[in-house]
C-alpha cells in the first residue's frame, strides 16, 4: 500500500464513521450546521493554542477535531442535496488551480507579493465584488480583522513603501492620542487609541510579526510571571493584597529571571 492509498483509506474510514454516527447516535443525529458553529469555532481556537505551544501531538488531535467538523457539515449538506464532501474537495481544488496561474497557467511571478496581488485580483473578478474588503468576515476579532484588512489592501498596492514610514505613523497617532487625553474627551480618546492600535498592527506586518501571536505570547508570559508571584505569596503565607508594591515587584523580577 502506498502512502497515498493509506491516506485515502484513513479518510474513507472517517467518512464511514461519520455516516454511522449520523444514522445511529442520538446526539449526532440532532446536530445542525447552526448547532455545530460555536463548537467549530472552539475547536479552531484549541488548534491555535496547540500551534502556539508547538505541541505536535496535540496539534494532530486538534486537526482531527477540525477535520471531523468539516466532514460533519458535508454530511449534513448531502442530506439536503446541497453538497457533499466531494463537492467541497472539488470546490477548493478548483479555487486553488484558478488562483495559482503561475503554477497552472502561463503567468509569471517574481515573489510572494506578486502571488498575493494576483490572488486578490482574481478573487475580485471571480465574485464580481466591488471591494477587496468584502471578503473580510465581520465577526472576526478586531485585531485579526485589522491585520486582514491591511493585508488585503496591501495586496492591491495600497501600502507603505518602507517600515520607517509606518513607524512614523505610529508616533503620529501616539501624539494625537496624547492631545485627546489632555482634552479629556472619552469618545475621541477611544477613537485615537484605536488608531494607535491599527498603526501598530500595520507596523507588525512590516516586521513580519503576527500581532495576534505576539500579544498571545505576552499574555502567556504575564500569566506565568503572575502565577509565580501567587506561588511566592502562598510560600510566605502573605496574601497579595497585603504585600507592598515593592515586594510584589521584587518577586516579579525574580519571575522574569526564571523565564530567561
Amino acid at each position: 500500500m502506498t502512502r497515498r492509498d493509506y491516506q485515502l483509506k484513513a479518510f474513507d474510514r472517517l467518512l464511514t464513521i461519520m455516516d454511522e454516527l449520523r444514522e445511529q447516535c442520538p446526539w449526532d443525529k440532532k446536530q445542525t450546521m447552526e448547532s455545530l458553529r460555536h463548537l467549530t469555532i472552539e475547536e479552531v481556537y484549541e488548534l491555535g493554542d496547540a500551534i502556539l505551544e508547538k505541541d505536535m501531538e496535540e496539534i494532530k488531535k486538534e486537526l482531527g477535531d477540525v477535520l471531523l467538523h468539516l466532514v460533519f457539515y458535508s454530511r449534513i449538506g448531502s442530506e439536503t442535496n446541497d453538497f457533499d464532501i466531494a463537492d467541497v474537495c472539488h470546490s477548493i481544488c478548483d479555487k486553488l488551480v484558478a488562483r495559482h496561474p503561475h503554477i497552472y497557467g502561463d503567468v509569471k511571478v517574481e515573489n510572494e507579493d506578486d502571488v498575493k496581488r494576483n490572488w486578490e485580483q482574481i478573487k475580485l473578478n471571480e465574485k464580481g465584488k466591488t471591494s477587496v474588503l468584502q471578503g473580510v468576515p465581520t465577526s472576526l476579532p478586531a485585531m485579526v480583522k485589522a491585520n486582514r484588512i491591511q493585508d488585503k489592501v496591501a495586496g492591491v498596492g495600497f501600502d507603505w513603501e518602507h517600515p520607517e514610514q509606518v513607524y512614523d505613523k505610529v508616533e503620529e497617532e501616539l501624539s494625537e492620542l496624547k492631545v485627546e487625553i489632555a482634552h479629556g474627551d472619552t469618545d475621541k480618546i477611544e477613537s485615537e487609541f484605536g488608531d494607535v492600535l491599527f498603526s501598530l498592527i500595520n507596523y507588525a506586518r512590516f516586521l513580519k510579526v503576527n500581532p495576534e501571536n505576539a500579544l498571545e505570547r505576552t499574555n502567556k508570559k504575564f500569566i506565568n510571571r503572575f502565577q509565580y508571584l501567587e506561588a511566592k505569596s502562598r510560600e510566605i503565607n502573605k496574601p497579595l493584597s497585603e504585600m507592598s508594591l515593592a515586594q510584589m515587584d521584587g518577586f516579579w523580577e525574580e519571575a522574569k529571571q526564571f523565564q530567561k
